[in-house]
Order: C-alpha cells, then structure tokens, then sequence
C-alpha cells in the first residue's frame, strides 16, 4: 500500500492507497506493544524513535497532482505506554494555509508537515527538547528542509516551536528570532540540513542563487559554505559560518595536508612531522600499575 501511493500515476489511486494505509497501520498498532515493532518492511514512510524511546513519530508524502506541484505530509506520535496499550496523535499538515509558517507555536491541527530524517534530544532547566529534521517535496521547481522542536504540554499534547527557539542575535546582520528554521532550494540541488554529532551542532549548506536572483528560491544552490546551529541555553543559536575555508566543487575537507594540490610536498611540515613522530618514537611508555592479587 505504501508504494502504490507513492508510484500509482493516478491520483485517485494515490489517495484511495493512501486511506486504505492509514487504516490498516492504525489496525496494527493496536496490537499490544506494537511500539515496540519496527515496520522496517514498509517502505516509502519514516518511522523514528525518540532517543529516549518515549515516542516515534510516523511521516510520509502524499502527492496529490501528476505534476508533483501540489503534495501533503502525512504523520502521527505513537506514544510508549506501560501496558501496550495504543496511544496515537494524527498530525493535519496545514502548511498551505500558513501565510508565514516560520511565525508560531503549531500543534496536532495546524503541523507544520515534513517527512522527518533525524531526531535528536537536548535538555535546558530539567525539560526535554526534540529537534525534529524534515524534508518537503514542496512543488515542482523547489524542495524545503525543516527544523522543528517539539515539545509536549502538561497533559503529553505535541507542540511544535513552541517558542522563539532560533535566535540570531550573535550575527553581524541582526535577524528576528524563528519558532522554526527551513531552507528552499532548486529542486535539481541536493543541500544538507542535518546534526553533527562531532561538532555537536546543526551544520547547515549555505545557499545563493546561481543567477543572481535572490527573490527566486528556485535559483537557489549551496556555494561551499556552512552555517550552522549551536544548542546554548535552551535555543539554538546561530553560527554564520560554520568553516574558515571554503570548499571549491568536488572538494572535501582536508586536515593538516602535507601535500599542496598539485601535489609537491611541503618541506617544512614534512620535517616538523618527522619531529614529532621521532620524538613519539623516544617516549618511553607509561609504567604500568600492579596488579592487586586477592
């Protein structure tokens, strides 16, 4: 059912497959436990567990035309209960009908709606925060990639950016504070949006237009820069770059090279790093502490 909505050439097809999912994925999870079962044979839709395991969250894209200029999100949170018992919230994606949907608090009525790729969990003042990463096929000419936080009120109802959580205020140029954040680009451009356990912030592609036409998302391409997101007092706060260097097209990054591209060497770190490995070769290894018998 999950392929035939997402590959049947009519839409009517599409949407009858659709309908014919949802209620035989709400029939399933009523099965005692069923949180615990991973669907990972059901292709096509995004199952995620929290990082605490206390829900998942269920999304998927429905295209509505032939012409993929019109689609729809489709979700719903599975909550864990003690006894097995089934616990679900459906999401109403309401993007379309947001004017500006960077500009406020959502709940299950109004989401937001993108098909999520990664979740992860930060913590401020004993309350849990969930960054959620989104893409969303948008329309024919752009795609879009969301980051949201969700949050849950006193009585486990989901919010979504429930506050201002991304603050600009260290950047040079000022910018009003988001309750979420979302880049738009040409469709043919492939951009990331994603957490960088390493560096433990958001890395973020930095995107102009390739025609010098910034009023046009579909213009819009990552140029080798990055920006980014660091998690610092219960907000994600804005890094305008990322990277001191910039990468050239096909490049990747390269640390301490001891060759230049071209590929003559480099003298003097040559020597400073057969310095160093000489000297790491005359250390002599740290005593080893006894063993204690009995």
């Amino acid at each position: 059912m999950s392929k035939a909505f997402l590959t049947a050439a009519e839409t009517a097809d599409r949407m009858r497959q659709d309908s014919l999912f949802v209620k035989t994925l709400i029939r399933s999870l009523q099965t005692k436990h069923s949180f615990y079962y991973p669907f990972d044979s059901v292709k096509g839709i995004s199952h995620l567990y929290a990082p605490d395991s206390s829900f998942r969250i269920f999304t998927w894209q429905l295209n509505f035309d032939n012409d993929y200029m019109y689609n729809r999100q489709r979700g719903a949170i599975q909550f864990r209960t003690a006894d097995g018992s089934l616990k679900l919230t459906p999401l109403r994606d309401y993007s379309e009908f947001a004017d500006n949907p960077l500009d406020s608090a959502r709940t299950k009525n109004n989401w937001i709606g993108a098909v999520y790729y990664n979740i992860i969990k930060t913590n401020y003042n004993g309350k849990n925060y969930y960054t959620l990463f989104g893409f969303d096929g948008n329309s024919y000419r752009t795609t879009k990639k969301w980051i949201d936080v969700l949050t849950f009120d006193t009585e486990n109802n989901p919010v979504f950016g429930g506050q201002k959580f991304f603050s600009f205020e260290k950047d040079s140029i000022k910018k009003k504070p988001q309750h979420r954040y979302a880049i738009e680009y040409k469709k043919e451009a492939s951009a990331t949006v994603n957490f960088d356990q390493d560096m433990q912030m958001i890395v973020i592609d930095h995107l102009i237009s390739e025609t010098n036409e910034p009023e046009y998302a579909w213009t819009f391409v990552p140029d080798g820069d990055y920006e980014g997101f660091k998690w610092v007092a219960g907000k994600w706060q804005h890094v305008d770059k990322v990277y001191d260097f910039k990468l050239e097209d096909g490049a990747f990054p390269m640390t301490d090279a001891l060759k230049d591209q071209e590929g003559g060497s480099d003298e003097q770190k040559l020597s400073d790093r057969t310095k160093k490995n000489m000297g790491e070769k005359n250390e002599k290894p740290a005593p080893k502490k006894p063993v204690k018998k009995g």
